[in-house]
């Protein structure tokens, strides 16, 4: 009899949180990410309305950053102390967020439009050969982390309010690992897609995975299968809303074909181009596959500058009416303020290349 109570007070429990989180409405959102053609719409209108900048069209266009370690923290014992702050000695997973969450308006004053964060970040050393650390907002069956996702709801709450979009990559290749099976993957796409609609979110755009050519571990993330992915992301659906989806590939690699058909949007990486032709070339490519419909072709990474310049990848990309995304890390010997991966982060614009990125950015 004790038993059948006890169960049956859970049972009650159960019913009346699930019948609360039904009951329940997400809050009101600010805004509205949407695509046309080729063209990206913030709030039903089109980006960059008519306008033009040394003398091609930006109309349509989302200019962005690579922010992926927003998140971030490390579960390692051994390996924490490489991401201390150099002025309190100390990682601080929660002074990570908010400080980047402090500069989410200082960056969209100066033109950006939208940040690629990842659940399970990037390399916080910017290019890693080995990652032994443990940075994964999801755990090994794909349940997603409360810890970490109360640093994201603060981060997707400030976009929001202040106008910009979100790129929400799910995996990282670095940390794919801690993932225990096919079945896990799946139910970390089902879970952050649903978490994202179930709150409400308007303004975030999924990628599956950061450079889909590099997994080692799981078929379905990799090249050849992950269109697979993308299809049971956009068959989520929560009061008939879906998210946008799309997948990224390694520097310089032009997109599949099964891919390119399935993606709401194309991501391209300009990593390892050093020649701004090349990243035209790349565009060009891209629409010339098998099965290409209008779509925006957008670069989330490329780790090339020379903004001062009258031809770099920026202005390149620019050119072929693709959208460019800034990536940059700290390289050896730079101080605290270099780069926007490289943990820690000084999330502010402090550095000369992140000047010149603005810089040119403000322009538009």
């Amino acid at each position: 009899m004790e038993r059948s109570i006890i169960q049956l007070f859970s049972y009650s429990i159960f019913t009346i949180v699930s019948i609360a989180n039904v009951l329940a409405s997400p809050p009101s959102r600010n805004t509205l990410v949407t695509i046309e053609g080729e063209s990206f719409y913030i709030n039903g209108a089109i980006t960059f309305k008519g306008k033009t900048w040394r003398g091609f069209p930006i109309e349509g266009l989302l200019p962005n950053s690579r922010m992926v370690n927003g998140i971030f923290d490390d579960e390692t014992d051994s390996t924490r102390y490489k991401w201390v702050y150099p002025d309190t000695k100390v990682w601080d997973a929660e002074r990570n967020t908010r400080e980047f969450t402090d500069n989410i308006p200082l960056w969209r004053k100066n033109g950006l439009l939208a940040f690629t964060i990842n659940m399970q970040g990037g390399s916080p050393q910017g290019y890693s050969s080995a990652q032994p650390w443990k940075n994964s907002a999801l755990d090994e069956k794909g349940n997603l982390k409360p810890a970490y996702l109360n640093r994201l709801t603060t981060i997707l709450d400030k976009a929001d309010e202040s106008g910009m979009v979100v790129i929400l990559g799910i995996y990282y290749f670095g940390q794919e690992k801690n993932i225990e099976d096919e079945a896990a993957i799946l139910n970390g796409i089902r879970n952050t897609a649903e978490w994202v609609l179930r709150n409400g979110y308007t303004h975030v755009l999924i990628e599956i995975n950061n450079e889909c050519d590099l997994y080692k571990v799981h078929p379905i993330l990799k090249a050849d299968r992950v269109h697979e992915a993308i299809n049971f992301a956009k068959n989520i659906t929560i009061e008939g809303r879906r998210l946008l989806v799309g997948t990224s590939y390694a520097g310089g690699v032009i997109p599949g074909v099964e891919v390119v058909k399935v993606s709401d949007f194309i991501l391209l990486h300009g990593n390892g181009v050093s020649d701004p032709e090349r990243i035209v070339e790349m565009v060009r490519k891209t629409k010339q596959i098998e099965g290409f419909s209008p779509k925006p072709i957008l670069f989330n990474e490329d780790d090339h500058f020379d903004f001062d310049k009258p031809i770099n990848n920026f202005i390149a990309a620019t050119g072929a009416g693709a959208s460019w995304g800034y990536f940059d890390y700290r390289m050896k010997d730079e101080p605290f303020e270099a780069g926007y991966q490289s943990v820690p982060v000084d999330w502010g614009i402090n550095s000369e290349r992140k000047k010149g990125f603005f810089n040119l950015l403000s322009q538009w």
